[in-house]
């Protein structure tokens, strides 16, 4: 072999790299995997963001759905890819979740991610059905513990973001006995709410609105700091009863670990710009959903705390990583 090739062929390499770096970011589509199937929350957002951010970005923004096994299917694929900022992540609370409720994870949330914008946070609602006389969470507390095991959380499914809200609220109430009967999504779980077959769940807001119009079922809580801009009678869990109680199902976007700081900021402008704008927020509002643009600091901070926060809850309520 020509001594000479291989220091050509190092030149040539070493020239391509320092050109594809002088590229200013971003030079090719971007691809946004959401963690679950099309139709879900977190895939209504990704599409309402995408075409802005991709305006945003003067590059195509495309949404890709990889659901399955409650998100980690999707978040996997992306703590696997290049940290270059051309394969991002949407996702919820099901990220603090799954990490105590599977037993073999493939990727570590805290190490293998790097947090880019908090994007929206959004309540969930303490709903109960129209016969039970609690008009807030002291009360339905009150009638928890003088009848013990007889009132019945409904939520949708093991590991969903209402089903450990359920047992954080139990946990915070003193340990009520208040059983949970399991479903296959939030839609059989309003069914048997409705029918009075379980009193009690937690539900989106956008999920919950119809009900509550009908008057078929009643909120009496709900989960943020603060109450929602669109039901402004339903007191916060905080205080009407449990100070201190506070969760949300919230979304946000990440990228692979060792993302460069400079993307990190462009595609936070970005994305911040993109849900800050007039229309957008808007129709995020009429839904119950807040636009907050979380910093990646502040993102990061929540994903840690959450981290614990559920393990402890999990471990308390005897939930047994599946």
């Amino acid at each position: 072999m020509n001594p000479v090739l291989p220091l050509v062929c190092g030149a040539l390499l070493g020239w391509a790299v320092q050109a594809v770096a002088a590229q200013p970011y971003p030079a090719r589509p971007v691809r946004l995997v959401v963690a679950s199937s099309p139709g879900g929350a977190s895939d209504i957002l990704a599409r309402m963001l995408a075409q802005k951010l991709g305006e945003d970005l003067g590059q195509l923004v495309v949404v890709d759905n990889r659901g399955g096994a409650s998100g980690v299917i999707g978040t996997d694929i992306v703590t696997k890819a290049a940290p270059d900022g051309y394969t991002l992540l949407i996702i919820q609370p099901s990220l603090t979740i799954n990490p105590s409720m599977i037993a073999k994870m493939p990727y570590d949330a805290a190490r293998d991610l790097t947090p880019v914008a908090l994007v929206v946070d959004a309540a969930q609602l303490l709903m109960v059905n129209a016969s039970i006389p609690a008009k807030n969470a002291r009360e339905l507390i009150a009638l928890a513990k003088a009848k013990p095991g007889t009132l019945m959380f409904g939520s949708p499914g093991v590991g969903t973001s209402p089903h450990i809200t359920a047992e954080f609220f139990k946990l915070k109430a003193g340990r009520i006995d208040m059983p949970q009967v399991l479903f296959k999504g939030s839609g059989p779980a309003f069914v048997s709410l409705i029918g009075g077959e379980v009193a009690a769940t937690f539900a989106t807001v956008l999920s919950s609105l119809p009900h509550v119009k009908s008057g078929k079922a009643r909120a009496i809580g709900v989960t943020t700091a603060k109450r929602v801009e669109i039901l402004p009678e339903v007191p916060t869990i905080a205080e009407s009863g449990l100070p201190g109680f506070q969760t949300s199902q919230w979304f946000g976007i990440l990228g692979p670990a060792g993302l460069p700081r400079p993307i990190v900021d462009r595609l936070y402008q970005a994305i911040s710009r993109a849900a800050s704008s007039p229309d957008l927020k808007d129709r995020l509002a009429a839904q119950g959903v807040d636009v907050v643009n979380g910093r990646p600091e502040a993102f990061g901070a929540l994903i840690r705390h959450e981290l614990q926060q559920w393990a402890d809850v999990i471990k308390a309520a005897g939930i047994k990583p599946r």
